[in-house]
């Protein structure tokens, strides 16, 4: 992976000092080696867990009936190649096929930890989640890849590979038939609590950086900040870091306002400078990949829902909603719910919080992952899977043993 530098000049971009890396494209780049800076401490405290930091968790709004339908799927794969034939019949009567030809799913807010956790109790949760995403991938036969925005290994993150969190909250967690993707992945913010990519200038320090894609043991994570293009899907799958939007929830903070979570980092200085400089170089490349990418579809990702960029970054959201070249679908965590209605929208373009990876609290009963499936015209339609809400965040009132039917 090769880096590259690009200024905050163009007025469509945000203001910020030079970035520190550009673009990064996953199958043509390498990150430069530097000097290991040693790894000073670990924090053990815990901060800004994904509930509105003003105390006010999210509310549901009363659910409206929508209209049902009914599928019929048929599944063949030759090769590596799985076609999967829809025939939808709506309440109308209206009848089409179309032709599947990949789907995906994406998580966020999902590592729980024996110790530190909100009122999410017990890995009951986390697990049914996991259980739910493997059943999942079973129905549709043709998973591509996992996105994950990050907030995996709480309270303060991985320190090194051999970590053996890596094994407790996510390999002995999630079978084998959702691991055998690659994750895509970005760091969120307690992510980076210990993590020496907080203080280190060598990216290769970083305990989550892994560029090689066959690599499946651990995340797909060429760099901090990164897009990959899949072409057989007209798509561009593109990951920012976005850290310094960690108090985004004040919608009256501006960018210079702004600062990443790290007040348990053992180099807090080092940590907010480099968290700017990220945030700044991922703008540039959302808005270097807008420009140029020929792709239909570009499926964005950060750690943060779209309303943390309202007060200090409104020109991201009037990318994000720009449809002229691209049809975007945009996927951020950090609040512990995964609904539609909470976000900022960007119609016409989709977007979703997806934090409700059952790893530390609930900020609704929405807690779950979402799905989505490319069509043969690579329009892509998305979806939650959630699963028992009594597993997650509040008391069993049943001894039922039966999945719900939204599991």
């Amino acid at each position: 992976f090769g880096l590259s530098a690009t200024g905050f000049g163009n007025r469509r971009r945000l203001a910020g000092s030079l970035a520190e890396a550009g673009n990064q494209s996953l199958d043509a780049m390498w990150p430069r080696v530097a000097l290991a800076t040693a790894f000073a401490g670990v924090a053990t405290l815990l901060q800004g867990c994904g509930d509105d930091d003003n105390g006010v968790a999210p509310i549901a709004p009363t659910p409206t009936s929508t209209a049902t339908t009914t599928a019929t799927t048929t599944t063949s794969i030759t090769n590596t190649t799985t076609t999967t034939t829809t025939t939808t019949t709506s309440t109308s009567g209206t009848t089409y096929t179309n032709q599947r030809v990949g789907s995906f799913m994406v998580i966020g807010d999902w590592g729980w930890d024996d110790n530190v956790h909100g009122d999410i109790k017990s890995r009951a949760c986390q697990q049914a989640v996991a259980d739910a995403m493997a059943d999942r991938a079973e129905i549709l036969g043709d998973l591509k890849f996992v996105i994950n925005v990050g907030d995996s290994f709480y309270p303060n993150g991985v320190a090194n590979k051999s970590d053996p969190q890596w094994d407790t909250k996510w390999r002995n967690v999630y079978p084998q038939a959702v691991r055998d993707v690659p994750w895509y992945s970005v760091y969120g913010n307690h992510d980076y609590h210990q993590d020496p990519c907080a203080c280190s200038d060598n990216i290769s320090e970083c305990a989550q950086i892994n560029r090689d894609e066959k690599n499946l043991d651990y995340f797909v994570m060429p760099n901090y900040t990164y897009y990959k293009e899949v072409p057989e899907l007209d798509m561009e799958i593109i990951g920012l870091d976005l850290n310094r939007f960690f108090p985004g929830w004040d919608k009256k903070k501006t960018l210079n306002e702004l600062g990443a979570d790290c007040e348990w980092s053992p180099c807090k200085d080092k940590c907010w400078f480099h968290t700017n400089q990220r945030s700044g170089a991922s703008f540039d490349l959302f808005w270097d990949r807008h420009e140029k990418s020929k792709a239909k579809n570009h499926l964005v990702f950060s750690h943060y829902p779209t309303d943390y960029f309202l007060g200090g970054a409104p020109e991201f959201l009037d990318g994000l909603r720009d449809n002229s070249k691209h049809d975007i679908v945009y996927f951020g965590g950090h609040r512990h719910s995964t609904d539609q209605w909470s976000t900022a929208s960007i119609e016409p373009n989709q977007n979703w919080v997806v934090g409700g990876g059952g790893g530390y609290s609930c900020d609704s009963d929405n807690q779950g992952f979402v799905v989505g499936e490319i069509n043969e015209d690579y329009s892509i339609k998305t979806y939650p899977v959630y699963v028992d809400k009594e597993l997650c965040c509040i008391k069993p009132t049943t001894t039922s043993t039966k999945k719900p039917v939204w599991y």
